[in-house]
């Protein structure tokens, strides 16, 4: 193997390491922890940044706006994800245990129709963007950085924090329910 290439695969996998080893507080006023099978990230409120708005043509047709003052929950999401499926479950049950706040999907790399099937099988209540461009307004904060990434707004439409991988109930309700009680 070529140094280069060599170097390139230590950087890969220790960058890959550190992600999965976060503790403690950083000094921009996140935590990062592993809890579950998903690292998740939780910003102080006065390091979070405005996400961008949440809106466009959802699997269905019709036209989506989050609702505004509302703690929002996005789940970025394809069917062809492993994870995807085995938190579909979960995420389903917690928008019915969580009716005060807003759940929204984002379907990234995937098409329609396979999408819509998705959606049927597991009989997610909750709509799904079809456009992922809105990922973009993401970065400099939270960005979805795996699929599936779950991440939080809170009230004041700012990212609260993030769970990158699998979700569980333990994870997302613990950051839901942090978020919604400032």
């Amino acid at each position: 193997m070529k140094p280069h290439k060599r170097l390139a695969i230590i950087g890969i996998s220790a960058t890959l390491a550190l992600t999965a080893c976060g503790g403690g507080n950083s000094p921009n006023g996140s935590q990062s922890f592993i809890s579950g099978n998903g690292a998740v990230t939780f910003k102080s409120p006065d390091s979070r940044k405005p996400a961008p708005e949440i809106s466009g043509v959802t699997l269905d047709g019709a036209n989506y706006l989050a609702p505004k003052g509302k703690v929002t929950v996005i789940n970025v999401w394809a069917s062809w994800c492993a994870p995807c499926r085995a938190e579909a479950p979960t995420l389903a049950a917690l928008s019915q245990s969580y009716p005060e706040v807003s759940f929204v999907g984002i379907l990234t790399r995937d098409n329609e129709s396979t999408a819509r099937a998705f959606v049927k099988r597991f009989k997610l209540p909750y709509p799904t963007l079809v456009d992922d461009a809105i990922l973009l307004g993401f970065q400099g904060s939270l960005a979805a950085n795996a699929i599936p990434t779950t991440i939080v707004l809170d009230k004041h439409g700012r990212v609260a924090g993030r769970i990158s991988g699998e979700i569980t109930v333990a994870s997302l309700s613990g950051l839901i329910e942090r978020v919604s009680a400032e």
